[in-house]
This record gives structure tokens, sequence and C-alpha cells, in this order.
């Protein structure tokens, strides 16, 4: 008896032994996913991240990483290029900073709506601009997730139809020549300002208005100083769900097909989110005190284009890509 049970306890100490083994190997096996973004836990496109972690399975070990926390705004493409990020929430204007032709994509009225972005990446065109980025840069795109369009904001009385009536209004845009460009190409006066500074100089009558998707405007509180909302959508609001090429390579077919597919899913997910909370904030907007209304944004989109056609942030675009985008 005392053998048997002896004989027992070394058996199941071998079992548990192996067991303890196997369960890092395990765990090792499991591909790591580690994903940087700048946006908030509390972003819509969290919520999204967490679908799409729930969609890859138990294969990956997914690590998400928010407010900036692993990588600063900026930095995370660079982490993916070296190795030091498996996935990232990247600005189309950081992909245009290495590959000239697609500040095309950042450009104004390219993209009609959240549904002719989609549109765009699912075409020919799309993925020969995407395919630039695989080539040159060493990261596959996912697919673009929207955050919502750009919508002018005024403090002043002004009915806004035409380009041509914001001629004179001191509109803030962000530093930089591109989207100062931008304020120009919507007929304003574009003033650089620092985000944080915008409330106050609304306020004081410094700034004319300000340029934001409707979540901004009301984290910010800006429609407590302004009077209208002009709904330009100037800018499609949107970034790219990323992964290394690298990474995404040593993934088998099946592996990258559950990829693929759940981010597919909790994109079209985020964006149904997106355009809900839009539709819920002009309503609040309306409720305090706010005119809401649409100008001729066809008059928009063609002045627009026109300026951007012929200055030198066109010189790198590829020929005929503003038509090609147009007819989607």
């Amino acid at each position: 008896m005392k053998t048997f049970t002896r004989r027992a306890l070394m058996a199941a100490g071998a079992v548990l032994f192996a067991a303890g083994l196997a369960a890092p190997a395990a765990a090792q096996d499991k591909v790591q996913i580690r994903f940087s973004a700048v946006f908030s836990e509390k972003d819509i496109r969290a919520e999204m991240m967490k679908k799409f972690a729930e969609g890859i399975g138990g294969d990956f070990d997914y690590q998400g990483y928010y407010g900036g926390t692993l990588f600063k705004q900026g930095t995370e493409l660079v982490a993916l290029q070296r190795g030091n990020l498996e996935m990232g929430n990247i600005a189309p204007q950081d992909v245009s900073n290495q590959i000239p032709a697609w500040s095309v994509l950042t450009s104004a009225y390219l993209f009609r709506d959240a549904e002719h972005l989609a549109t765009f990446f699912r075409s020919d065109v799309g993925k020969e601009m995407t395919a630039l980025v695989e080539q040159q840069l060493g990261v596959k795109i996912l697919g673009p997730t929207y955050f919502g369009s750009r919508q002018v904001g005024l403090r002043i009385d002004k009915k806004i139809t035409t380009p041509a009536d914001l001629a004179g209004v001191k509109l803030r845009m962000p530093g930089g020549d591109a989207w100062q460009f931008l304020g120009t190409a919507l007929g304003a006066n574009p003033v650089p300002l620092a985000y944080a500074e915008v409330y106050t100089a609304l306020q004081t009558g410094a700034i004319d208005g300000q340029d934001n998707p409707f979540p901004n405007v009301q984290n910010m509180k800006f429609y407590e100083v302004m009077k209208q909302i002009v709904q330009t959508s100037h800018l499609v609001g949107y970034d790219l769900l990323t992964i290394s090429l690298p990474t995404w390579n040593k993934l088998s077919a099946e592996q990258q097909q559950k990829v693929q597919e759940a981010a597919d899913a909790a994109i079209a997910w985020s964006t149904e989110q997106h355009l809900k909370r839009e539709s819920e904030l002009a309503a609040f907007f309306k409720e305090q005190g706010l005119e809401i209304y649409k100008p001729d944004v066809d008059a928009f989109r063609a002045h627009a284009q026109k300026l951007y056609l012929g200055s030198d942030l066109a010189k790198d675009w590829p020929e005929g890509i503003v038509e090609r985008i147009n007819a989607l």
C-alpha cells in the first residue's frame, strides 16, 4: 500500500510538473499584439478595439494601451517600423510625412462621408495607396477608423452659404502649413492656435470660429461660446488601424483572415456608433440654442479642390487620383 501510494504521488507529481512546463509554453505560443493609440479608454474606438480583441480569439495575447501611455502621438508609426509595436492607430498625416503622395488623402473635400471613405479603401485606387504603405513603410492597413466630420462653428451671426461668405472670418486651425492651407481653402482667414486655448479665444472674440467634429465640440464645451454650426463637412476625420508587416507575415493564413475579419467588424461597429453620436449631438446643440445648417457644400468642394490641385501640396499626388476618388 505504501509502495502504491509513493508511486501514485510520484506519478501525480510528474503530471503536475509537466503541466507546469506546458502552461508557459502554451502562453508563449500565443501571438503577442501590443496596440497603441492616443485616444482615451472612454473613446468609442477603445471599445472598438475590445471588440477586435474578442474577435481574434485565444490565439493572440492582445494588450491595449490608450491615451498615449505606451507611445506618444506621432511616434507609433516609427515604433511599428522598428519592431517595437505590433499594432497602432495611425494618423494619415503621419503616413504622408514619409510618403508625400499620401497627402492627397488628408486634403479637404476628398471624402464625402464615412461611407465614401470605406468605399475608397475597398476600391482599386484605395488598394494602390495602401500597397505603397506596405512596400515603403512595412506596415499593413487593416482599415480606416472614422471618428467624425469636421464642421465650422462660429461665434458670429453671419450666414455662411459659400466660401466667399467666410472671407475675413478668423477661423482657428491647428498649427502647420497643411492645416493653415485648409483654412484658406474654406475661404477663411486661418489663425494658428493651440487646442486648449480655443474656448477662451472664442469667448473673448480673438477668433470668430473653429472647426472640429461634434464630439470635440461637446467635450471642450465650445458650444457654450458659439452661436452657429455650419455643416461644411470639409474633412472626414479618420485614422488607420494598422499592423506591422513582419507581424502580419508571421501569421498563418487562418490567423490573417481572423484578424482582418475582426478588424472589419469592429471598424463597422465603431463607424455606426460615431454616426449615431453625431446625430445625437446635433440635436443636443440645437437644444442649447445653436443654429445648425448646411451651406452649399458643392460650392465649398469645388473651391477647395481647385485650390489644392493648383498648390504645391498636389505636386506629389498620383495623376488623376482626385477624379478617381470623386467618381467612387
